[in-house]
């Protein structure tokens, strides 16, 4: 992780400088946000994931004044108090300046590892609500991390991998022995409830990670199938068997480390694989790593490889039901990622829903009402003489059982 680095041109690694026809598959999301970095990589690239569902299918992850309630795709200018989204501040976003927020409470400068602000003021810490917040961005609370370090110094954050290479999903830390009762991926979790939504998320080592067992860790194919599903994946960055370092006289502090977002891939003509991503620093488009052990940095410049993954997939949720001409109309709020396929120079929406009916709220099987949508409403007619309940699916390509929403 760095502080506010200088703007960084584009960049393609080598091999991906030449002509799209060397490109066997160029896939990627679009409409991600790029936000330029602020008090924490971890907190800008929470911002670029929340950012990113508050434009797809998810409105109240944002909701502040800023570009009308819309998350912008940048954090220039007048969207400047997107900022917010991760690191809330007196002032800021429409904020009372009355009101300490996470900047305030958190915040002295870049790896400060002295007492947090709140303490130092001797005032009670603000209730969260932001990213950096939920995910412990900058809270400098706990002596042991895992067994790893202790923290979290400013703009510095943890996640608790599981060391032997399995996925952990919907992980809650245990917090009885004085292990802080968040981190990354429960964050993430915690604060999307805070906004009316749910969410699954998971993390794992990479494959190639020499720190866990051989033969365990997530697959650039798996990075492929959350992509092509519709799903963004945090990027931790940090050096192989580096777990801590001294700080300002400060032993066992979070050792150096940098978070970025992944939202496609590109396979060469050879077969060699490389990931896509918003760095953290605004960067622009067209930024890519190779998935594997070396420096993914953009120009090397923090030296550090890729350790893990986070993922995150938000929950369809049913949010209105009403009378609609002897039927009912439905409307939910759910994932609606478009994925370009550079190849064929086409876009196409990937979530799909289907609306299902039953007459007993914990009945085994539902029953489909209607064809499948890419939209976010439905209007069942001819229905509900007797009692009826109502959920959405988000369907899934094998049409195994996916989360839903329900309400009678």
């Amino acid at each position: 992780m760095t502080a506010p680095a200088p703007r960084l041109l584009a960049t393609l690694v080598a091999c991906c400088t030449a002509s799209a026809a060397f490109a066997l598959e160029n896939v990627y999301l679009t409409g991600v946000p790029d936000y330029d970095w602020h008090v924490g990589c971890f907190g800008t690239a929470t911002g670029n994931l929340m950012g990113y569902w508050d434009r797809h299918g998810f409105p109240d992850l944002y909701t502040g004044p800023t570009n009308d309630g819309f998350a912008p795709l940048d954090s220039f200018g007048s969207h400047q108090g997107i900022y917010a989204l991760w690191a809330s501040q007196a002032g800021l976003d429409g904020r009372p300046f009355n009101q300490p927020g996470h900047y305030d409470d958190y915040y002295n400068t870049y790896e400060d590892t002295g007492r947090d602000p709140f303490q130092a003021a001797g005032r009670t810490e603000h209730l969260p609500d932001c990213t950096g917040d939920f995910i412990g961005l900058s809270q400098l609370k706990w002596p042991d991390l895992g067994g790893e370090c202790s923290g979290n110094i400013d703009g510095y954050a943890f996640n608790f991998f599981d060391r032997n290479g399995a996925r952990r999903t919907n992980f809650i830390p245990n917090g009885s022995t004085g292990q802080p009762t968040t981190d990354i991926q429960s964050g993430l979790r915690t604060f999307t409830s805070s906004k009316g939504y749910e969410a699954e998320t998971f993390s794992q080592l990479a494959d190639f990670n020499p720190d866990k067992p051989a033969g365990r860790g997530f697959t650039f194919a798996e990075l492929k199938a959350e992509i092509d599903a519709g799903y963004p994946v945090l990027l931790f960055m940090q050096a192989f068997g580096d777990f801590s370092r001294e700080l300002s006289g400060i032993p066992r502090v979070n050792p150096i480390i940098h978070a970025m977002l992944a939202y496609g891939y590109f396979i060469t003509d050879d077969g060699s694989p490389y990931v896509r991503y918003r760095t953290s620093w605004a960067s622009g488009d067209n930024q890519f790593s190779p998935w594997d052990s070396s420096n993914w940095t953009p120009d090397q410049s923090l030296n550090l490889p890729l350790r893990g993954v986070i993922g995150y997939r938000p929950r369809p949720k049913l949010v209105r039901i009403t009378p609609s001409s002897g039927g009912v109309h439905l409307r939910w709020h759910g994932p609606q990622s478009v994925v370009r396929d550079e190849g064929a120079d086409a876009e196409f929406p990937v979530h799909r829903f289907v609306v299902e009916q039953t007459d007993q709220i914990d009945a085994a099987t539902w029953e489909p009402v209607g064809e499948p949508t890419t939209g976010l409403t439905a209007t069942v007619s001819n229905c509900c003489t007797d009692i009826r309940f109502f959920r959405v699916r988000l369907m899934a390509p094998s049409e195994t059982a996916s989360p839903s929403a329900s309400i009678p």
